[in-house]
């Protein structure tokens, strides 16, 4: 089943890796066609980010891996989309 979305979370430090170079590195990805970096967190030292990826069938383990290598971690996936195409998130009433 091909991998469409995947939203993580990810800390980078302040300065590196640059959030252009980072968005870079990622569309590189087999499968990614499309990235969005948004930060929601700036600390001292660290900025976190939720970064989201689109495409028609992600290379996961090459996505983690360039995440890492560009000098930022991932702290975990908070979505992930699969299938033949893409459903969109729907909030839940309670």
């Amino acid at each position: 089943m091909p991998i469409r979305r995947l939203a993580l979370d990810v800390d980078k430090v302040v300065d590196r890796p640059e959030m252009v170079t980072l968005a870079r590195n990622l569309e590189r990805v087999r499968g990614v066609e499309a990235v969005n970096i948004t930060v929601n967190e700036i600390d001292i030292e660290t900025v976190g980010t939720v970064i989201t990826v689109e495409g028609d069938d992600i290379d996961t383990d090459a996505l983690f891996t360039a995440i890492e290598r560009a000098g930022a971690v991932l702290h975990s996936i908070d979505e992930v989309v699969a299938g033949s195409r893409i459903i969109d998130h729907v909030e839940r009433v309670r």
